[in-house]
């Protein structure tokens, strides 16, 4: 059925509500749990005798950075599940209780049995409904309203981070206070309420029907399939290493932030931040930027300049990235001379890492959705999520080997943020190169493809 009515141009589709407060509550329970996860590991996890088993930072940054790997790699199977056999409701209904066990695991055990399948099931979950809410939302769209598409993806992203922003100022205090059973319960929390909002949705929600094996296939294998997989894998290669960079917020700049002086000052009321705390800012400041680049920056630099298009804001976003480390990489310098700079010059790095990641994250979220043919859009929205896996995926392995069997790293200090920036710095130019050629089409879904 569809919802579409002659006012569609003028309103939102019925469904777009149920598939934002699910999307907050569920943004709020991943992100509540993850802001956690190396503070956990280094400083909470025990042993089946109740003794304390914790893990250097080193190994703390690598299992980190395979668990949100996995959490990225596993959407294209979702993809599949969805495009081909159970259509996008079902898959999402489905995993999202396999995703609820996984933070019930988390929030009952605290040795590393607990953690290993409270995250497995998690990334399951997690992974596996992530290519198929965010089309979910493009397929509430028909041709009449496809204008509001682009109001509607922000508003989508709004939402993760009003979820992300309060999940990551209050778990960390949950952790300290009350310990791990409790931080990670409200996490589960949050996913089941999560649940049963998409459920509520159900009646509403336009649902693509799944097109089958064969039909798939031949999709994939046409001239549009084939051009939308080889157009945009190089694209979203590169892109990965941005989030090599973006997603240690969660972990290097979260060790980072624990020798720094976290005093704020604000505005006559004095307080001290958690270093786990500090990742809030960035979803606060994607809360404040999102309208400012809407309203402001891009229609300024469309006029003053010229249009800006979708590679144009992706190695923009790049170059602002590689900055922002940079930045991480002087205060680095700072603290092993013995300084201790303060909580407010990494809260600056956020700030123009929050504005790169909405030049690259959001519109590489666009594009996976208006780029790929209508029965595919789950497939490759997951090459975007497999961007990120890959991202994580360098990460990890640079932690993994920098760490000598003595204990030693073969990047210490600031070298290790170096590292890091010059890497972005060479996917920037190519990006650059890329967008001079790159040619950008759109695909909606149409009345003939809706149950």
């Amino acid at each position: 059925m569809s919802n579409t009515t002659k006012s569609s141009k003028e309103t939102m589709p019925n469904g777009i509500p149920y598939i934002i407060g699910n999307e907050f509550a569920e943004r709020f329970s991943f992100y509540g749990m993850k802001a956690i996860l190396v503070v956990f590991m280094t400083q909470y996890l025990m042993n089946s005798s109740g003794e304390l088993d914790l893990m250097t930072e080193s190994q703390a940054k690598k299992w980190y950075h395979l668990f949100v790997m996995l959490t990225y790699f596993l959407p294209i199977f979702g993809a599949l599940l969805s495009d081909v056999f159970l259509g996008k409701y079902r898959t999402i209904i489905g995993l999202s209780v396999v995703y609820c066990l996984g933070h019930l695991a988390l929030a009952l055990d605290d040795t590393r049995l607990g953690l290993s399948i409270g995250l497995t099931l998690i990334a399951i979950g997690s992974g596996g409904i992530k290519p198929c809410v965010s089309a979910h939302v493009g397929d509430q769209f028909s041709s009449e309203n496809k204008g509001l598409l682009d109001i509607v993806f922000k508003y989508f992203y709004l939402a993760i981070n009003v979820g992300s922003v309060l999940s990551m100022l209050l778990i960390p205090v949950l952790l300290e206070k009350y310990g791990p059973h409790v931080a990670f319960g409200l996490p589960g929390l949050l996913m089941l309420i999560a649940t049963i909002l998409f459920w509520m949705g159900r009646k509403v929600f336009v649902s693509v029907k799944p097109v089958g094996l064969k039909a798939y296939m031949e999709v994939v294998l046409s001239d549009q399939g084939k051009k939308a997989i080889l157009s945009l894998i190089p694209i979203y290669l590169f892109v990965a290493f941005f989030f090599s960079v973006f997603d240690q917020t969660g972990s290097a700049l979260v060790f980072q932030a624990q020798h720094m002086d976290k005093g704020v000052n604000f505005f006559g009321f004095q307080f001290e931040l958690l270093a786990s705390q500090v990742q809030a800012a960035n979803p606060f400041f994607v809360i404040v930027l999102i309208p400012i680049f809407a309203f402001y920056i891009y229609p300024f630099f469309n006029k003053t300049f010229f249009h800006l298009k979708g590679l144009h804001k992706i190695t923009l976003g790049m170059l602002l990235c590689a900055i922002s480390f940079a930045i991480c990489a002087w205060l680095e310098i700072q603290i092993q001379a013995g300084g201790k700079p303060t909580i407010l010059i990494q809260v600056f790095a956020y700030l123009i890492l929050t504005a790169a990641e909405i030049l690259v994250s959001i519109t590489a979220l666009e594009m996976a959705y208006t780029q790929a043919p209508n029965a595919m859009k789950s497939f490759i929205m997951s090459f975007y999520l497999l961007a990120i896996a890959f991202g994580n995926f360098i990460t990890a392995m640079v932690n993994g080997f920098n760490e000598q069997a003595d204990g030693s790293l073969y990047l210490e200090g600031a070298d290790y943020y170096w590292f890091f920036v010059w890497i972005t710095l060479g996917a920037t130019i190519v990006l650059g190169i890329m967008s001079k050629y790159y040619r950008e089409l759109e695909y909606v879904q149409t009345e003939d493809m809706i149950e």
